[in-house]
């Protein structure tokens, strides 16, 4: 009796486990630092025809990232090429087919640059809504049947290459960096019902138009546990910053960046890592400093020679890895002392972020192709991965067997086939 029983209980388990799945709610992954899951088995190799479980088509250009929830996919999509609809596409997570989507019309003109269409913020989603940031046309929340739960007006945000920043979900409250443009702004909102809870003015805003206006930040803030708090990091023109989440109080703030920061803040417990755009500088700043933290708190800052960073990069053990746009390049560098020690030039430029999964770093170019490195202080190329080569702008997202890749036209879910 007692081996009949403990047979049907591991039964159970197993039947309960098979049913267990991998998330990746936000931009940047499980905990917004670019790490799968520890359980995550992505596939190694793959192409056109090998590993590829689906391929679906998309209506138009687009460089968000999907965000998935067990079954569903969540992926922002504007439906024409002057970002009139705007679009949140639930697919079902097995086969890529469209479960359901919801539009929002925008009317009014918003600039933005060729290569980075409308819609470029990627959801995010706490298991029960889904939260999605269209611009100007403001931020929607919806639960997973699609109904939509609440709007919030963030009036209009202008710059002449658009905006990207995505929402972050924590503690029940929405963070989005509302820029960028002459209106810039970081708010919280509350996740139930959409109400602003506080709102933070960045001042110095410019829209664009001539190269000595360039100015502003696409990134995406991060939440990171130091000590006993949590604090809210967010990058400006010019400066780096850690909020209270639950009150928007700046906590510190580290001077030193350039005018323009596309790439997002990358953060641990022990430092934050922050590089720029334009051949703007980088720096590291430990984050558990009080108040102007510049000269108090900062490992190093890099000056010159600095490439173009659109995509933001991977903290692990000691290290630090960036991809760069131009050249198409990934580095690695010490992150206590910032020394490099090794730069290669692999393709493309790289507009996505890195991931880490399964003890192997993947980056995507513009062209399509993934690069598997082995992450460590000598440079190691695991696999070298060509899909059609259609231009990308997305990151990859891992979760437990599968690669999502988002080309310019299509959704690629990637996987070894199964026994």
């Amino acid at each position: 009796m007692m081996l009949r029983t403990c047979t049907l209980t591991c039964i159970v388990a197993l039947t309960v486990f098979s049913w267990v799945w991998a998330n990746w709610p936000s931009f940047r992954g499980p905990t917004g630092n670019g790490h799968a899951s520890a359980q995550a088995q992505p596939p190694l190799r793959w192409s056109v025809s090998q590993n590829v479980a689906w391929k679906i088509e998309l209506p138009e250009g687009g460089n968000s990232t999907p965000a998935v929830w067990n079954d569903r996919i969540f992926l922002t999509q504007s439906l024409d090429n002057q970002g009139r609809e705007r679009a949140l596409l639930c697919l079902d997570r097995r086969t890529g087919k469209e479960l359901w989507r919801q539009v929002v019309c925008h009317d009014e003109d918003e600039p933005t640059h060729r290569d980075n269409p409308a819609c470029s913020a990627s959801p995010a989603t706490d298991g029960q809504r889904v939260v999605v940031s269209y611009g100007s046309a403001g931020v929607y929340c919806y639960d997973f049947q699609g109904k939509q739960l609440w709007h919030y007006a963030t009036g209009k945000i202008h710059h002449i290459w658009g905006n990207a920043a995505s929402p972050i979900i924590h503690d029940g409250m929405v963070f989005l960096n509302c820029g960028p443009g002459e209106r810039t702004f970081l708010v919280a909102l509350d996740l139930a019902t959409g109400r602003e809870v506080w709102k933070v003015d960045i001042p110095g805003g410019k829209f664009g138009e001539k190269p000595s206006d360039w100015l502003g930040a696409w990134s995406t803030p991060a939440i990171v546990r130091v000590g006993h708090r949590d604090l809210l990091v967010a990058s400006w023109p010019e400066f780096l910053a850690a909020y209270e989440p639950k009150t928007g109080k700046e906590v510190w703030r580290c001077t030193g960046l350039g005018r323009l920061v596309y790439t997002s803040p990358v953060v641990s417990p022990e430092v934050v890592v922050i590089s720029c755009g334009y051949g703007g500088p980088a720096l590291a700043v430990r984050p558990d400093g009080q108040g102007d933290v510049t000269k108090s708190h900062q490992l190093w800052r890099t000056k010159e020679r600095n490439p173009q960073r659109i995509g933001s990069g991977i903290l692990l053990g000691d290290y630090f890895f960036q991809p760069n746009a131009a050249p198409g390049s990934v580095h690695c560098l010490e992150w206590r002392t910032g020394q490099v020690l090794w730069n290669e030039r692999l393709g493309d430029v790289f507009w996505g972020s890195m991931v880490y999964a399964a003890d192997r770093l993947y980056v995507t170019d513009k062209r399509a192709v993934t690069y598997v490195l082995k992450p460590a202080a000598k440079f190691e190329l695991l696999a070298k991965n060509e899909l059609d080569g259609a231009t990308t702008h997305a990151t990859p997202v891992i979760v437990d067997d599968m690669v999502l890749i988002r080309t310019w036209r299509h959704l690629w879910c990637l996987r070894e086939p199964r026994p």
